[in-house]
């Protein structure tokens, strides 16, 4: 990482849930945290807690020169509303695979 610029990631027991038009996108118990510098908090959710078949692979690619190059998902109504790294870099190998979403809830433990 350059200087001043920080990445940290911890696995999470949030409930952490994805909705999209009224359809659960992605729900889980188990998200990894990403946080960095002058970046929001980010869920990113293991594949088997994503409901894949409600997405379309899109043709969007973005670089990150930390995390390396994304892949993005769409819904009818929302075009690149997921992404994810399939070859991140090493200082971010976790999150290899893991759906990240631009809005998540994290669902507030009742009692």
């Amino acid at each position: 990482m350059t200087s001043g610029h920080r990445i940290t990631i911890e696995r999470s027991t949030h409930h952490v849930r994805v909705l999209s038009a009224g359809a659960v996108l992605a729900e889980s118990r188990r998200p990894l945290v990403l946080r960095e510098t002058g970046c929001p908090v980010r869920y990113y959710i293991p594949p088997e807690d994503v409901r894949t078949d409600l997405l379309t692979e899109s043709d969007t690619h973005t670089y990150c020169p930390f995390k390396g190059t994304a892949s993005y998902w769409s819904r009818p109504e929302a075009k690149d509303l997921v992404w994810a790294y399939p070859v991140p870099k090493p200082d971010v190998a976790q999150i290899k695979g893991h759906f990240c979403f631009y809005e998540a809830e994290v669902v507030e433990p009742s009692g």
